[in-house]
């Protein structure tokens, strides 16, 4: 059915293929002509210096024979050998000597050791004769906060006072016009910064109220008050601190006054008021006065107050008795004291009783280098340096032929502490220096002026804040030598706290 055939082969040409080649050219591209140019450097002249030293052999052979030829000095060679057992013997004596130990090099300037930086004032309290009353410093530094108020006369309801600040790194800063003023219905008579928040300022009226305000809220500051309410003082209140609660990042407001009450305030913001937290009242017979004689009334009126750094449990107070007292915060102890409605009970916290000072004692610090040493000063002119641990003073010094107003430790300086006296004068000094003459002399005040308040500034040590009755509050710059603290500082504290009072 099938069979195989060979047929000749079909070619057909592609039209399509000759039409392309048709059409297709040649093209070409080149860059422009590139130039080149060529140059060369070099230096006007050259110079090749080179150092070496001789073989040591050939050094030494060479002194060998210098000195060999040279004369010898009549009489050198018997000098030497003569004294050089002696020689050796002072040189021993020298190195085991402790003549030098608190020797330190300094080639600061001393001829200015303090300089003022700032001579702040509010004209309106000027105008009125008010007096600065206490001063403190922001928790950032940069800003000084001051009271106004009066000093030298208990007539509180006369008028208004005011709380002025200022921010000493704004631009433009004017001295006689505060960056913040807030009025206040009577005399200001303490203040005191947060230790963390800077807007928040606590203040004590010389009416008895506590005062809490919001710098961050400019139309309205206040944040809360007590007002009079049976919780509250009813004397003035000389003194308050923020105290730090069980809760952690929380803080209480401590305010102490002249009725003999020292009240632990919480802040309810939310309600804008403080809420008694703990009470506790000094009664004269519930004081422990060891071998010393007891004066004035029953009640002890707090006129100063001081927390310890080292130890949350324990605080101090002065009193317008000249007693020195430290206190617990835990006492249980009920206070021997007429209930006056509080909402807590009152306890009598004094555990221990300090000689006492021969007037009222207007300031109390503790030492930040040391847990048992603290400086209290008052109207005797004196300011006593203090053990816990001892009734007795460790060493009285005479500062100021007037009262001293408030002392202060050093920030930086473990044997450093400034007094701000009556004299007008802020005396600074240095437990470290043989003398007893201060270190420096800060005169801010003129003829009849006091310097009321002082502060130093933790975080820029080399600011202190003065306050006058002048109504002005002078900021200073503290030299090097004030501030920075020697290698051997911190042990010639610890060999005074270890001294035994006579």
């Amino acid at each position: 059915m099938f069979t195989d055939e060979a047929l000749d082969s079909v070619s057909v040409q592609s039209l399509w293929r000759k039409s392309q080649q048709s059409v297709q050219e040649s093209r070409g591209c080149q860059t422009r002509t590139v130039h080149s140019t060529e140059a060369e450097v070099q230096t006007v002249s050259t110079t090749t210096s080179c150092t070496q030293t001789e073989p040591q052999d050939q050094t030494t052979d060479q002194l060998l024979q210098q000195h060999h030829n040279e004369p010898e000095l009549p009489g050198l060679k018997d000098f030497l050998q003569r004294v050089e057992d002696a020689v050796i013997r002072e040189l021993v004596r020298n190195s085991r000597s402790h003549a030098f130990d608190w020797f330190q090099v300094n080639w600061e300037d001393h001829s200015h050791p303090v300089s003022c930086l700032h001579r702040l004032q509010h004209p309106s309290a000027q105008d009125r004769g008010l007096h600065v009353t206490s001063v403190s410093w922001s928790c950032t530094g940069s800003v000084i906060a001051c009271a106004y108020g009066r000093i030298d006369d208990g007539d509180w309801s006369t008028g208004k006072s005011y709380v002025c600040m200022w921010n000493l790194e704004r631009r433009g800063l004017n001295p006689k016009q505060a960056d913040l003023v807030i009025e206040v219905s009577t005399s200001v008579s303490a203040l005191c910064c947060h230790p963390r928040q800077p807007a928040l300022i606590a203040g004590g009226l010389y009416s008895g109220e506590v005062m809490l305000w919001d710098t961050s809220r400019t139309q309205d500051p206040v944040l809360a008050q007590t007002g009079m309410s049976a919780d509250s003082h009813r004397e003035p209140v000389y003194q308050v601190a923020w105290v730090p609660l069980q809760k952690r990042g929380e803080f209480g407001v401590l305010s102490a006054s002249s009725g003999g009450r020292v009240l632990l305030w919480m802040v309810d913001r939310d309600q804008g008021e403080f809420v008694l937290n703990a009470a506790y009242a000094l009664v004269q017979q519930q004081v422990p006065h060891h071998s010393f004689k007891a004066r004035g009334s029953s009640t002890v009126g707090v006129t100063s107050l001081a927390l310890s750094p080292w130890d949350s449990d324990t605080f101090l107070v002065g009193s317008e008795g000249g007693l020195l007292l430290r206190c617990s915060f835990s006492s249980l102890t009920p206070a021997a004291a007429p209930s006056e409605g509080q909402s807590v009970t009152l306890r009598a916290p004094a555990v221990f009783s300090f000689r006492p000072h021969s007037g009222p004692i207007h300031s109390i610090h503790c030492s930040p280098f040391h847990r048992n040493l603290f400086v209290s000063a008052g109207t005797d002119g004196l300011v006593h340096l203090h053990s816990l641990l001892q009734a007795n003073p460790l060493l009285s010094l005479r500062v100021s032929d007037s009262y001293i107003f408030q002392v202060q430790w050093s920030p930086t300086r473990p044997l450093l502490f400034a007094a701000a006296t009556g004299q007008g004068e802020v005396q600074i000094l240095d437990l470290g220096r043989r003398s007893l003459r201060p270190a420096a002399t800060i005169n801010q005040g003129g003829a009849g002026q006091a310097a009321t308040c002082l502060s130093f500034n933790c975080q820029n040590p080399h600011l202190l804040a003065v306050g006058s009755t002048d109504g002005t509050v002078g900021v200073w710059h503290l030299s090097t030598n004030l501030t920075e603290q020697s290698p051997r500082e911190s042990s010639q504290l610890e060999q005074i706290a270890n001294q035994v009072a006579e």
